[in-house]
């Protein structure tokens, strides 16, 4: 019977995991095809489709020039100089290609060696500005970009003028003979740049899993679109936008989670933390504040690094906090929970089980010989390793007047934390 017992539970353990893997993996293909992948399949059936007469040339008239002047504005706004750069790139590609190569202009003479050039540098671009760093834009780190960029143009500029110069053959280079490469109108030199960027960019999502690098990867992919369709002029216009837009929606994204998310500890910021007080409304709730006992002795000892460390430990309890408990990084080494719909004597058992569950787990200060991956022999390295005692204190207090303001009751709750450290920490006071 128990052999029944334990299988029955191991078949549901099973099923748990399997279940919370393919959450995982649906939140992942969630984020990476929305907003960025969306936008781009979007326009393309609606392009693919045909729009109205009426709606396409008011659409170029408009679109372009709103998502760039949203570009250049949302990038100096947040000091994104990365995003700025990349739209002034996108928009010098399109004027080009219009000036130089719209509609058939793109298979001979000065067209297509614009065009065969933009193809190149474009993906080239994306990468590099993927890689860099923000530094600003009115710094000289930030101002090299745009000498590049500027570079670029007069070396395509050179190119152009003299027509005849043995470097303008090489950019329709084939190095493959295949029909296939017929179907599109792009060289060879083109394709592979593209084909080097798009597994440069994947790989950097895959790494990163940020807005920011999905949003590179969804704007090369509709910059090839506008290049690979072959219809250089309003089509192409459009893709090119779309490209700028979705750069500006993912710094409007990251924007959001710096100010929702705490970047240390993954925990929702203090920002967050006032607004669920302000949904909660007329219910009644807890609020407990937490801190860690001897933060700033842990820190001054160890370093601001192994302080950062215990921070996310901390926040790693916090984050399963029982009870239906909601947990934030409110401040510093502090730390807020709210319990929606329960008076304080109901959280209690849930605030102890948090406290107990960090005293008991504590520190363990990494060694000077422990590998920074998981040996296959833990045991080996154990020797190494340095514990240090943890513990934090919790000040809680409910909320049952309706009518009484989130700040007061945040008040009432750092009063009662001010009151468990007084009387030596580790223990919860209400």
């Amino acid at each position: 019977m128990l052999k029944i017992l334990d299988k029955l539970q191991n078949n549901k353990e099973k099923k748990f995991i399997s279940l919370q893997v393919g959450i995982s993996f649906l939140q992942t293909l969630f984020s990476f095809f929305v907003p960025g992948g969306v936008l781009v399949l979007a326009i393309s059936f609606i392009l693919l489709r045909g729009l109205p007469t009426i709606t396409l040339p008011l659409l170029i008239r408009i679109y372009p020039y709103v998502v760039l002047a949203a570009g250049i504005w949302f990038g100096w706004r947040f000091n994104r100089s990365r995003l700025i750069f990349v739209i002034l790139v996108l928009a010098f590609a399109d004027r080009s290609l219009l000036i130089f190569a719209e509609a058939s202009g793109a298979s001979a003479g000065t067209g297509r060696i614009v065009y065969n050039a933009v193809c190149i540098l474009l993906p080239v671009n994306l990468v590099v500005f993927s890689l860099i760093k923000e530094r600003g834009f009115i710094t000289w780190h930030g101002k090299w970009p745009l000498g590049m960029i500027l570079f670029q143009i007069i070396a395509v500029t050179l190119i152009c003028v003299w027509k005849q110069s043995s470097f303008s053959p090489y950019l329709e280079y084939s190095f493959i003979k295949l029909r296939l490469f017929n179907l599109i109108p792009m060289a060879q030199p083109g394709l592979i740049a593209f084909g080097v960027a798009f597994f440069i960019l994947m790989f950097r999502y895959v790494q990163h899993r940020s807005s920011i690098e999905c949003a590179f990867f969804w704007t090369l992919v509709s910059s090839f679109f506008a290049l690979a369709l072959g219809d250089i002029g309003p089509m192409s216009t459009i893709f090119f936008a779309t490209s700028g837009l979705i750069l500006v929606i993912s710094l409007i994204e990251t924007s959001f989670n710096f100010s929702f998310y705490d970047d240390l500890t993954g925990l929702p910021a203090r920002r967050a933390f006032n607004e669920t007080l302000s949904k909660i409304g007329g219910r009644h709730y807890t609020v407990a504040m937490i801190e860690i006992d001897s933060f700033k002795k842990i820190s001054d000892r160890y370093g601001l690094l192994v302080g950062d460390q215990v921070l996310r430990m901390v926040a790693s309890k916090l984050k399963k906090v029982t009870g239906d408990g909601l947990s934030y990084r409110y401040s510093g080494q502090r730390f807020a929970v709210v319990f929606p719909v329960k008076f304080v004597d109901e959280a209690i058992p849930h605030l102890e089980s948090l406290r107990k569950g960090v005293e008991i787990y504590g520190f363990i200060l990494r060694g000077p010989r422990r590998p920074r991956e998981k040996p296959a022999n833990p045991e080996n390295f154990r020797g190494s390793q340095k514990r240090i005692s943890l513990a934090i204190a919790i000040g809680a207090v409910e909320r049952e007047d309706k009518n009484v303001k989130p700040k007061y009751v945040i008040k009432a709750a750092d009063q009662a934390l001010l009151n468990a450290q007084k009387e030596g920490g580790n223990q919860i006071a209400t």
